[in-house]
């Protein structure tokens, strides 16, 4: 066989594609972003792993051994921890699925058909309260709620009995700080979903009878379903880490009766030094908001 008929016989050679090589240079402007974030976000998450399953501490032991899942034992047989879950679900509950939500939707339904002047002072008050810091907000309320508080003056000039409210009720008292501190965000999430509605449909619904309890159950809950389970997902992964607001009225007090999981993690941490055990909770506790999130994902596809 000849060299001419060996070339032509060779089978042609696919040619490449530009596309193809451009590819891998895509990416390149990313890289430094990702590697930003696997320093300074995947490397403490990793670390902190790793501490889950030693016995570390602050002070007192002068080895650190890894100990395996001998911190989660310990955190499911605590009866401190489980009353921390149960508070921090009361709290959840209480301060963001229903307190921040309904509120949030509620003003934002209300301002629609406010005036302009009314509109300007509630959102100014309202938002007044989410861009003060955490630990600012959680000593207004310490002074509102406290026994010679501003509330109590108020409730003995009207003749009604008072009490220590810190005291008494300490989980619904900062269940009530972290409502009206955070409802500013629910207010604008809601506020911005309404005005997408269009008024063709809710003046078609007004023409054939409906009412206004009819239109906004009907109507306008069912048009806005995503922008609420967005807003739920936020405002529960948002109310499961406050750490700062109850640090700052209760400490976890009286006793341990509102000491959500945040607090008692730092005070098994940093109070009883024990770092390997406070970071098992922490774990627990970043488990449990992937959970929320990962199932608000997937409704959220179902719906498409």
């Amino acid at each position: 066989m000849t060299t001419a008929t060996k070339v032509a016989a060779a089978p042609p050679t696919a040619p490449v594609r530009p596309g193809r090589r451009r590819r891998p240079l895509r990416w390149l402007p990313l890289a430094p972003a990702t590697v930003l974030l696997l320093l300074f976000l995947g490397g403490p998450i990793g670390y902190c792993v790793y501490i889950a399953f030693t016995n570390m501490q602050l002070t007192g032991a002068s080895t650190t051994d890894f100990v395996g899942l001998d911190n989660f034992r310990r955190a499911f047989g605590d009866d401190d921890f489980r009353n921390a879950v149960v508070l921090t679900l009361v709290f959840t509950f209480v301060s963001s699925l229903v307190g921040q939500n309904t509120l949030g939707l509620a003003l934002a339904a209300l301002m629609q058909r406010a005036s302009k002047p009314v509109r300007t002072l509630t959102g100014s008050i309202v938002i007044a309260a989410w861009v003060v810091p955490e630990i600012v907000a959680g000593f207004l309320l310490y002074a509102f709620f406290r026994r010679e508080g501003t509330l109590n003056e108020l409730l003995d000039r009207l003749g009604l009995p008072s009490q220590n409210w810190l005291y008494t009720l300490p989980i619904l008292a900062v269940s009530f700080a972290n409502v009206w501190r955070g409802t500013a965000f629910s207010m604008l999430v809601y506020s911005a979903a309404l005005s997408e509605i269009p008024k063709e449909i809710t003046e078609a619904a007004e023409v054939d009878g409906a009412g206004g309890l009819g239109r906004f159950w009907h109507i306008t809950l069912p048009m806005i379903r995503r922008s609420i389970g967005t807003n739920l997902m936020l405002n529960t992964l948002q109310t499961l880490s406050v750490f700062g607001l109850i640090w700052a009225m209760t400490r976890g007090g009286p006793g341990n009766r509102s000491q959500t999981l945040p607090v008692f993690m730092y005070d098994q941490a940093f109070n009883k030094s024990l770092i390997g055990y406070g970071t098992a909770v922490a774990l627990l506790l970043l488990l449990v908001g992937a959970v929320f999130s990962v199932v608000h994902l997937r409704l959220m596809r179902e719906e498409v």
